[in-house]
């Protein structure tokens, strides 16, 4: 009875140190997480769109090293500074719209839902291990890290490519349908601040009275025909060189030749394909005859020198045709289709 006795009560002592051990360790783990959470809370109060800026050692710290399942998620944006002069990747842009999810998620939330996402980026250039670590090799890059996520390679919460395309509004989708977060509306700042558009209310007050007595002497620069007149040639010589073209279409001025790398094409043979220098020189053709037939018909018909206006005629005459003979020979050489002049059967 002695010996049952000792051994019931040495499994009671067991039992004791092991809730006890087990208690301890319970704590501390909420206390690393509770430290790791209020750490990221004052980082983010930092920031002014609420954007934590990490490198290698917060990486390590807050996804790596710390327990899983962590009651936080971070969405994380991938930025290369030296990345920022290709305008085609549009990172800075990019940038933008994430600090504006960001800032909206803190104004549409509070209480406990704030705390368990945290909006964070890292740079290339002072975190390179991570970028290995998460397998990132092409920008633009957004990755959700859920609080269960120990691996950092897994994509299950890579942002699609094709969904930057809305910018901050397919952020904010992604992150609610990932995280069952509410993001809410996006509310964009607006194009003018308050102090900017009382600063310019006042200019037009002030200038208002000046703008009235011009207009009424007739002395802006809406009353100067020289105004209308170039902006109507340079309408006109727009419109001919298809430069809208050339704008939607995105098409280069020239082309470096593939044969002679130190040659340049501004003429590209083929009807698919129009460069910038190409539909520039037909323009400029263009214009050429408009500015001649303009000026025969509002200048030369005022000059009472019969010689002089045949002459001036004639050589009108002869430069239109050469401009558009040369636009002619540019089109049968770019389609190979041949355009023949119509001649009546009289004449034959």
């Amino acid at each position: 009875m002695a010996i049952n006795k000792k051994l019931v009560s040495l499994l009671f002592l067991l039992a004791a140190v092991s809730s006890f051990a087990s208690a301890s360790f319970s704590d501390s783990d909420s206390d690393s997480d509770s430290d790791l959470t209020n750490e990221l809370v004052s980082l983010r109060s930092n920031s002014e769109s609420g954007v934590i800026h990490l490198d290698d050692h917060g990486i390590s710290k807050f996804l790596i090293s710390s327990p899983t399942p962590r009651p936080y998620s971070i969405l994380v944006f991938f930025d290369a500074t030296q990345l920022h002069s290709k305008t085609e990747l549009r990172l800075q842009e990019l940038r933008r719209e994430f600090g504006l999810v960001s800032a909206n998620f803190l104004a549409n939330n509070n209480g406990s839902d704030l705390n368990k996402l945290f909006f964070c980026e890292i740079e290339f250039s002072r975190s390179q291990s991570s970028f290995q670590r998460f397998g990132v090799n092409a920008l633009p890059h957004i990755r959700l890290v859920s609080g269960s996520t120990s691996k950092l390679s897994d994509e299950s919460g890579q942002m699609d490519q094709s969904d930057f395309a809305r910018l901050a509004e397919s952020m904010a989708e992604f992150v609610e349908q990932r995280t069952k977060l509410t993001v809410g509306p996006i509310q964009r700042p607006p194009f003018l601040s308050k102090a900017q558009i009382s600063v310019i209310v006042a200019m037009i007050v002030i200038a208002t009275p000046f703008v009235i007595k011009r207009i009424l002497k007739g002395e802006t620069l809406l009353h100067d025909r020289r105004l209308w007149l170039s902006g109507a040639i340079f309408i006109y010589f727009f419109s001919v060189a298809g430069t809208m073209h050339n704008i939607i279409r995105k098409m280069p001025m020239f082309l470096q030749d593939r044969n002679d790398p130190n040659k340049l094409v501004f003429f590209y043979q083929g009807s698919g394909m129009q460069l910038g220098a190409e539909g520039f020189a037909v323009g400029f053709l263009y214009t050429v005859v408009g500015l001649l037939l303009a000026f025969v018909t509002n200048v030369l018909v005022r000059v009472r020198n019969l010689n002089v206006q045949r002459l001036v005629m004639l050589v009108a005459l002869f430069v239109s045709f050469w401009a558009v003979k040369k636009v002619v020979y540019l089109d049968n050489w770019k389609t190979g289709y041949g355009i023949h002049p119509y001649w009546p059967s009289s004449w034959r």
